[in-house]
């Protein structure tokens, strides 16, 4: 999955006279224009540009809502933008616009603290491809031949055909007790979670460890892997404080 710069959303106006709309829907704009229809300012037809898109959205945004009257900006209803800034230094922003037209701008900080969790199970949602899976962490779980159990994660990481061959994984075995560190290693998340839930004695497993993607840094498909008491389940993280 490679990385596309681009931006979504849709911010609504509410009912404006028919003569500010027809200003508003013949501004000019590289992406954002007014679609007189559903009375809301939406990406347009995008045409090529070698302009930044952070700045050149924000711009046209301000530039449409700058067009209606002060005593009708009380009808703005608002809206988000989201932007994903170019490469190298690729970002997640959301521009928002609140009821009555005030502007916000916000960059992307995935915090894992107060996220919602769900049930682990084969069918969760992980948006980056299991090829591209950059995981780290560390996990300890108890099981009845803990030396095999090791053993077999570690040739599960080995063996896997992924795409970078970087990173570190070692599972190792005390007593009863395997221990399972993760930095930087390209291995399918959700089949090694699979893997330690069929061989950990119930209720053992513990710890967690993040999914995030060698590819590209894209925020919202950042995913947390925890186990408690035995049980797995999964953060996405919050993204705006």
């Amino acid at each position: 999955m490679s990385y596309q710069s681009g931006c979504h959303g849709r911010v609504n106006i509410g009912k404006l006279p028919p003569d500010v709309q027809r200003r508003l829907a013949v501004l000019p704009g590289e992406w954002l224009e007014y679609d007189l229809q559903s009375g809301a300012i939406v990406i347009g037809h995008v045409q090529p540009s070698t302009a930044p898109i952070l700045p050149t959205v924000t711009v046209e945004l301000v530039s449409i809502l700058s067009e209606i009257p002060h005593e009708l900006q009380s009808r703005i209803e608002g809206g988000d933008f989201f932007v994903h800034t170019e490469e190298p230094a690729t970002q997640l922003v959301r521009i928002r616009v609140e009821a009555g037209g005030s502007v916000h701008i916000q960059w992307a900080h995935p915090e894992y603290a107060g996220a919602a969790r769900e049930p682990w199970s084969r069918s969760v949602r992980i948006a980056t491809p299991a090829w591209e899976h950059r995981l780290n962490g560390k996990v300890t779980f108890e099981a009845d031949d803990a030396a095999a159990a090791a053993e077999a994660l570690q040739t599960l990481a080995d063996t896997y055909e992924g795409l970078y061959p970087e990173g570190d994984f070692k599972a190792s075995a005390s007593g009863d007790t395997v221990t399972v560190t993760m930095t930087e290693v390209n291995l399918d998340g959700s089949l090694l979670t699979a893997r330690m839930l069929e061989l950990a004695r119930p209720g053992s497993l513990a710890g967690r460890f993040d999914v995030g993607s060698f590819a590209d840094f894209v925020p919202e498909n950042l995913v947390r892997i925890l186990f408690e008491a035995g049980e797995a389940s999964v953060q996405h993280p919050l993204l705006w404080s």
